[in-house]
């Protein structure tokens, strides 16, 4: 759950408040995880509660500050120490389209792939363009740094979405082939 393992991270370096935290995160993430001021309330809630952060004051504008427990911050090591387990395919919408696509009397499945295909581009674009413009000495500001690797991850995606429709593409060209051509 990376909201639950990612506040305490931001929690890390000392107490905050949950409008801090929510800029922290979308900093940190370089805004590609869309992430609300309710869920970050609704989520200090629920990690007070198993005790792995704690109400510590407020600031000088009354907002409650938020600091990490010892039982926090061991969780918070064991959620970097352990890898993330790849259960089962993640609902992919652009997937769950195409295999209704097939069946669906009407459709032209083909041009269903092409959609998605002329998205993927210009989404790819869009990422690699942010890429080539982040900052060269990124590795000097660990925001920069993240957006940049956030930025990685999501140009990886695209290119992993691209060369899935193509071969979604090929088969499908082979199933509508005839017999024997």
């Amino acid at each position: 759950m990376p909201i639950r393992h990612g506040l305490p991270a931001l929690l890390e370096p000392g107490p905050r408040h949950g409008s801090r935290l929510h800029t922290e995160f979308q900093a940190r993430t370089g805004g590609t995880w869309p992430l609300n001021i309710g869920q970050v309330h609704t989520t200090l809630g629920r990690l007070e509660r198993d005790g792995m952060v704690v109400q510590d004051g407020a600031d000088e504008a009354g907002r409650v500050l938020y600091t990490l427990t010892e039982a926090g911050r061991a969780e918070l090591r064991a959620w970097f120490a352990r890898p993330v387990e790849r259960v089962g395919p993640p609902r992919d919408e652009p997937a769950i389209k195409l295999v209704m696509a097939v069946a669906a009397p009407g459709v032209d499945v083909h041009e269903v792939v092409q959609a998605q295909r002329r998205h993927v581009a210009q989404a790819l674009d869009a990422c690699v363009r942010q890429r080539a413009e982040a900052p060269a000495r990124a590795h000097e500001h660990p925001d920069e740094m993240a957006r940049l690797l956030v930025l990685e991850q999501r140009v990886f995606h695209a290119e992993a979405e691209s060369r899935r429709l193509d071969i979604c593409e090929a088969r499908l060209t082979r199933l509508a082939a005839p017999p024997g051509s």
